[in-house]
């Protein structure tokens, strides 16, 4: 019946339609895609889309399908068990942090939060809400090296989150007859054309803690004597700046295999390779990704822990240092103002309306994501056909390797032990051509018992 297995809902309200709802539902629908069908693919063929529609969403959909059918196994004990450390280590936080305050309270009321930081231990409040003081993580930040409560905090904080969200609500999702968890993947959800993923999120479990980490551990082979093994683009949108902006010196730098981010503070800062101090590299890379981004002199700034001057003092030299990039910024801008919108290598549109806005804020943020759109869309574009490609290459040599998850700029697998050798082979090959840019693409692999491991 078709109500066993749709729902509708979220939460405590998700239910289970009736038969008969259901079916009507599912019936208009079908009926206004249809007679909107001539509509759409006419209008794709005027916007020179019908080839990103027909030879990489549609076949991506039914990849897509596969590994949301497939699922990933996950270890329920060592989850119990995770679940089980993180709740010691929040009690052992909560202890310290109630000893430094001189008294216990509810330490996820912002309310009370707020009175212990800012009236009791006399910190100095950096925001205010209507409500009363601002508690949020970036206030908290900022309010780090004045008291050693705060550490604290931000570190209960984020293990609540892992617990709640990742644990627990693993815990929650998880078919108790297989032990698979069932992402779902959203294909036309995100601005930029990136795959996003829900019910569990699995694209977003938190890195930067071990105890986010481990959570991998968790991610198993479905069968004995199998591993997982992932591979991931090396700064692909880095690549894909360097393709699309025509800029001699990233292209060069990428064509000898030359690491960016040394290449980047060797010009920034007018120094030879040896003389690249590992400051001058951190700063390098965060102007390199930021500018991917968009980012403004106030977002390097507080990204880097410079002053704003400082900060815009850096873009500069980097534009300087690669003209190409300047004029691709300079030029996408003015086409997003004329167009309305931006696109990807693979034609994937972006309509930007606030471009042309008066208000400063709201146009300097579209001009940033004109910037950034045709970078981040076409890394999304490429990864997707190196899913589809990924998938056919795995039918054509008749293995019993699965794809399993994409996570950003990285694909998961599955596989038998014995076709580990096979993929180190193809898995770079196939991936690394699925589109031809002025630069390379560049894959990197890892395998292992787990998903941790692989990593």
């Amino acid at each position: 019946m078709l109500a066993d297995t749709a729902v509708y809902g979220k939460g405590a309200k998700r239910k289970i339609p009736e038969d008969s709802i259901l079916g009507e539902h599912l019936v208009r629908k079908a009926d206004v895609l249809v007679s909107l069908k001539e509509k759409l693919e006419q209008e794709l063929w005027d916007n020179d889309q019908h080839d990103l529609f027909s030879s990489l969403e549609m076949p991506l959909s039914l990849v897509l399908a596969d590994m949301e059918y497939q699922g990933v196994k996950l270890d329920m004990n060592r989850l119990d068990k995770m679940g089980e450390e993180i709740k010691g280590r929040l009690a052992e936080i909560e202890t310290r942090i109630f000893e430094m305050a001189g008294e216990q309270f509810n330490i996820n009321s912002p309310k009370q939060l707020g009175v212990i930081l800012f009236e009791k231990l006399g910190l100095p409040a950096v925001k205010k809400t209507k409500t009363g003081y601002s508690t949020s993580a970036d206030v908290l930040e900022k309010l780090a090296p004045k008291h050693k409560i705060i550490e604290e905090i931000l570190n209960y904080r984020q293990l609540g989150k892992l617990q709640s969200t990742y644990i627990e609500g693993l815990q929650k999702v998880v078919n108790k007859e297989t032990e698979k968890v069932h992402t779902r993947f959203n294909q036309a959800l995100t601005a930029t054309g990136r795959l996003s993923s829900t019910d569990p999120n699995l694209q977003n479990i938190p890195i930067r803690l071990e105890e986010g980490r481990k959570i991998r551990q968790a991610f198993v082979p479905s069968e004995k004597g199998w591993v997982i093994f992932a591979a991931d683009y090396s700064q692909i949108e880095l690549r894909v700046l360097a393709h699309i902006a025509g800029d001699e010196k990233l292209i060069s730098a990428f064509q000898n295999d030359m690491d960016i981010h040394t290449k980047t503070a060797m010009e920034v800062f007018n120094v030879g390779k040896d003389e690249v101090t590992s400051n001058m590299r951190r700063h390098a890379k965060a102007v390199n990704f930021g500018i991917v981004y968009g980012i403004s002199d106030y977002g390097l700034s507080q990204s880097m822990n410079i002053t704003r001057k400082e900060a815009g003092e850096f873009i500069e030299r980097y534009l300087e240092s690669y003209p190409g990039v300047k004029e691709y910024m300079d030029e996408i801008v003015k086409d997003a103002k004329a167009k309305g919108y931006v696109q990807t290598l693979l034609h994937r549109r972006r309509y930007i309306p606030e471009i042309t806005a008066r208000n400063f804020n709201l146009r300097s943020f579209a001009e940033r994501t004109a910037m950034n759109t045709p970078i981040q869309g076409s890394a999304a574009d490429i990864i997707k056909k190196a899913m589809i490609d990924m998938a056919e290459r795995l039918r054509e040599e008749g293995v019993k390797t699965r794809l399993l998850l994409q996570v950003h700029d990285e694909l998961i697998f599955e596989a038998p032990e014995g076709e580990i050798e096979l993929l180190k082979k193809i898995v770079p090959e196939v991936m690394e051509n699925a589109i031809e840019l002025k630069v390379p693409l560049k894959v990197d692999f890892s395998y292992g018992l787990t998903w941790y491991d692989a990593k």
